[in-house]
């Protein structure tokens, strides 16, 4: 199948973010792509107030990606912000397919957040609580959001839920070594799963950046092979990357190193330990 990543550089103006998402997937479907992946909070930056942004998954604004994906003839996965209930907001992918124009389409709330670096997520977003995998063009498709990538059990998780491609949608924080470390927990975690991982980031905003010391992006964005091997990547601006990957090369990798297996005869061996 073959897949694009939307490097983009979002605004605080979710109708012209909108348009951005509308431009890249006509790109990425003229180029073939069956997917194209946008970054977490391609909604909105962060650094702005999110509660007056947030709409729910059947608003105004995820109809649009819903549209477009049924206008271009792909599966769009993008980051937006959603209510929560309490004050706060969730932060969310959802993933729109060509024929959800005028129906619901799965979502995934962000489990890990980022309170690290200074930045306190938690303040203004809540947490959701279950992994989810889709299903695009025959692809088991596991969905993860930024921070989401510092924490192998949940991509391990997708991958004995049978995901053969794991998305992380982020917003990544600048700052000494951590585009380094983006391309590291990447490689790493396509290891841990056994998967091809599909990490793509925001564009680096340079000296427009907002000066609130929250992540809006370094750029980097890459494909990794189920080995762990940088199939495609993006520099810091706006960016295209389009790549094929190969669903067999998961069933081999995970044939010839059966890491998933014996975490599994672990979980087993763990588990009997704490009833005996």
């Amino acid at each position: 199948m073959r897949i694009a990543l939307a490097q983009i550089l979002s605004g605080s103006d979710p109708a012209a973010n909108l348009q951005l998402v509308r431009e890249y997937t006509g790109r990425a479907a003229d180029a073939g792509a069956r997917l194209v992946v946008f970054p977490e909070a391609t909604m909105c930056r962060f650094g702005v107030p999110l509660a007056p942004i947030a709409e729910p998954t059947d608003g105004a604004w995820a109809n649009g990606v819903r549209r477009i994906a049924t206008d271009s003839g792909i599966t769009v996965i993008a980051g937006m912000f959603t209510p929560a209930g309490d004050g706060r907001v969730t932060n969310t992918l959802i993933v729109a397919g060509p024929g959800s124009a005028n129906g619901p389409s799965t979502h995934y709330d962000k489990i890990h957040l980022y309170d690290a670096f200074g930045f306190t997520e938690s303040r203004t977003v809540a947490p959701g609580h279950e992994p989810v995998v889709v299903t695009v063009d025959g692809v088991r498709v596991g969905l993860s959001i930024c921070y989401d990538i510092r924490f192998p059990a949940l991509y391990t998780e997708l991958a004995r839920r049978g995901a053969q491609l794991i998305v992380v949608s982020a917003s990544w924080g600048s700052g000494p070594g951590k585009l380094e470390q983006w391309t590291l927990l990447a490689r790493a975690r396509a290891l841990d799963s056994m998967s091809y991982v599909a990490a793509a980031g925001q564009a680096d905003p340079g000296d427009t950046s907002s000066g609130s010391g929250a992540p809006n992006g370094v750029g980097g964005s890459l494909v990794v092979s189920p080995l762990g091997e940088v199939v495609a990547s993006a520099g810091d601006g706006p960016q295209l990357v389009v790549a094929d990957i190969d669903v067999d090369r998961v069933t081999e990798a995970r044939d010839n190193i059966a890491v998933l297996r014996n975490l599994s005869d672990f979980a087993q061996i763990d588990r009997a330990q704490s009833v005996g």
